[in-house]
C-alpha cells in the first residue's frame, strides 16, 4: 500500500495533498514539561519503578507458586471428600457425619500443605 493511499476511496480536497511530511516534521520531537527534574531524583525514581515492579514479582510468583495450588488442593480435597460422602450415602445405607468440622478443616489444611 503506497503512501498516498488509504482504505476509504474518499476524493481529496483540491490542492490539499492527502498527508504531508510537513504536517508530521512540525511536531516537537521531545514534550517540554513544566517542572525539571534533576538527574539524581530522576534515578531514585527509576529505582523506586525497579523496586516496585521486583516486589509485584515476587508477589506474582508467591500467588503463582505457593498460594494457588495449595488452595486447590485444599479445595479439591474438599470436593472429594464431599463428593465420596455423597456417593456413599447413595451407594449404600450410611451416614457420614464429621462430629468435629474444626479438627476436619484442620487436618485438610495440614494435609493439603504436608507435600508442598
Amino acid at each position: 500500500m503506497s503512501a498516498g493511499s488509504s482504505f476509504a476511496n474518499l476524493p481529496s480536497p483540491t490542492g490539499v495533498s492527502p498527508s504531508s511530511d510537513e504536517d508530521v516534521d512540525s511536531l516537537p520531537s521531545s514534550s517540554v514539561s513544566s517542572t525539571s527534574i534533576s538527574p539524581s531524583e530522576e534515578e531514585a525514581y527509576s529505582d523506586a519503578e525497579r523496586e516496585w515492579r521486583e516486589s509485584l514479582q515476587q508477589l506474582e510468583l508467591l500467588l503463582t507458586m505457593v498460594l494457588v495450588p495449595y488452595m486447590g488442593k485444599y479445595f479439591g480435597r474438599k470436593a472429594a471428600y464431599w463428593g465420596w460422602a455423597k456417593y456413599m450415602e447413595w451407594k449404600y445405607p450410611v451416614s457420614i457425619e464429621i462430629t468435629s468440622p474444626t479438627i476436619f478443616k484442620g487436618a485438610g489444611m495440614i494435609e493439603a500443605a504436608a507435600t508442598l
